[in-house]
């Protein structure tokens, strides 16, 4: 038997135990056709009339799984790789146009829903047709001033907002080497082109609102990933002491989701210890922890297309420091806070002026955090919505108060997932403890 010299050996103890009790958290399971078919019957009551086109992923990503666009996704259910979704607003016709494969490409990729020929009736779309056919297909639909509703912004990823991936594409065009068009704004390009009668229309905001308001079918989802990305912080608190390297911390959280039923993450895992903590996006998790160390992790697995966004900031060796301690005291109190006033119709100024108050009652100074709203949680880490005003049943977002001290190495950040319902809010990945006595007795049982 191969003996691993510490600390490999207590950790991989400790993981085995985990593993052993770890319930069945999560399952790959899916959406109902039903809930694909109400989708798209909202979004072709908000369109009103003309043709809805979405383009799918067409390519997978090297070295990760494949996670079809998100919005492609949202309305068809669909991981097959160069599809095409239409939608006829005012017929409620919806057809799927897939790529004819070789013998080749089924060996090495598996087949499409083309040799499927039942997946047309069980998923809810009038035709399946060869990819070949789109064009003649828009053609024969392109009579008159015919409105052609086309996503004119940019798509969103598991990690990235819309509003992201923009500024993301504006740095890559920094220089002109790099300043080729994206693929999206290609398609609408040729579009133009070809099909010049068409009234090109912008389908995307219909797209944000309807995905801002989670489905009881999402919201379902959405608590087994939370419990399971909790779960997984927890893995990762049991799995820290002084002398092990992040990357072992991150380890022991993604062994859970796996475990758990998730193909990846949701983003890249943030394990920051010392003075990564003050590192907001952080990435490299490649440093080995120090007796007084923080640990920060922002963690969150991706679970039937949906995101999760969790964040813990612990002590190392199990015990907060005096003065860790007082920064963690205000941090927790201002969330605490902003939870308490979650509930439909709030506006962030009612959120600031409870977390006000609250601070006053224990006579601390907020040092400059106010609290309020986060960032909506969805297919998306930062998933798409329209700017909160007040907050609507079946939101989910995304709070995360936060101080940083670089000079003392000390960063506190407390992030959670939270679902608004009738009449408050629900804590989505309240798995993983935050309280200062929950965490120590946790650290206590290593």
């Amino acid at each position: 038997m191969k003996v691993f010299p510490r600390p490999w050996r207590s950790f991989i103890i400790m993981t085995a135990l985990f593993s052993a009790a770890l319930p069945a958290l999560a399952q790959r399971t899916g959406y109902s056709r039903e809930e694909f078919q109400r989708r798209r019957q909202a979004l072709r009551e908000k369109a009103k009339d003309g043709l809805i086109v979405l383009f799918g992923e067409d390519h997978a990503p090297a070295a990760a799984p494949l996670r079809q666009d998100n919005d492609f996704y949202y309305f068809s259910g669909v991981e097959d790789l160069g599809a095409i979704l239409t939608m006829d607003a005012r017929t409620g016709e919806t057809n799927l146009f897939l790529p004819r494969q070789s013998p080749r490409e089924e060996m090495i990729s598996g087949a499409n829903l083309l040799k499927d020929e039942k997946a047309g009736e069980r998923l809810g779309f009038s035709h399946l047709y060869d990819l070949g056919y789109f064009d003649e297909y828009l053609a024969r639909s392109a009579r008159g001033a015919l409105a052609l509703w086309l996503r004119l912004q940019p798509g969103d990823a598991v990690d990235n907002a819309r509003s992201e991936v923009l500024i993301f594409e504006a740095r890559k065009n920094r220089t002109h080497y790099n300043a080729q068009i994206t693929r999206d704004d290609f398609r609408v390009q040729r579009l133009r082109e070809r099909y010049p009668a068409f009234d090109f229309r912008d389908v995307t905001p219909f797209i944000d609102t309807l995905r801002s308001i989670k489905s009881a079918e999402e919201i379902a989802v959405l608590r087994r990933n939370g419990r399971l990305s909790g779960e997984a912080v927890k893995a990762a608190m049991l799995a820290s002491r002084p002398g092990v390297f992040e990357y072992e911390i991150e380890a022991a959280a993604r062994f859970v989701t796996i475990k758990g039923g998730s193909p990846g993450m949701a983003f890249a895992p943030i394990v920051g210890s010392g003075p990564n903590t003050c590192i907001w996006h952080y990435e490299a998790n490649g440093r080995q922890t120090k007796a007084g160390d923080l640990v920060l992790m922002d963690f969150g697995s991706d679970l039937d297309h949906m995101a999760m966004d969790i964040t813990r900031t612990w002590p190392v060796s199990g015990v907060f420091s005096k003065e860790q301690r007082e920064v963690y005291e205000v941090v927790l109190a201002i969330q605490t806070a902003c939870i308490e006033a979650y509930k439909p119709g709030a506006t962030t100024a009612d959120v600031q002026e409870h977390v006000a108050e609250i601070l006053k009652q224990k006579g601390f100074d907020g040092r400059g955090e106010r609290g309020g709203f986060g960032h909506f949680v969805g297919m998306g880490t930062h998933d798409v919505g329209p700017r909160i005003t007040r907050l609507e049943e079946g939101m989910v977002f995304a709070i995360e108060p936060a101080l940083y001290y670089p000079e003392k190495a000390i960063g506190i950040r407390i992030e959670d997932t939270i679902l608004i319902t009738k009449d408050g809010c629900e804590v989505l990945t309240a798995a993983a403890p935050k309280e200062i006595a929950d965490i120590e007795r946790l650290m206590g049982k290593r």
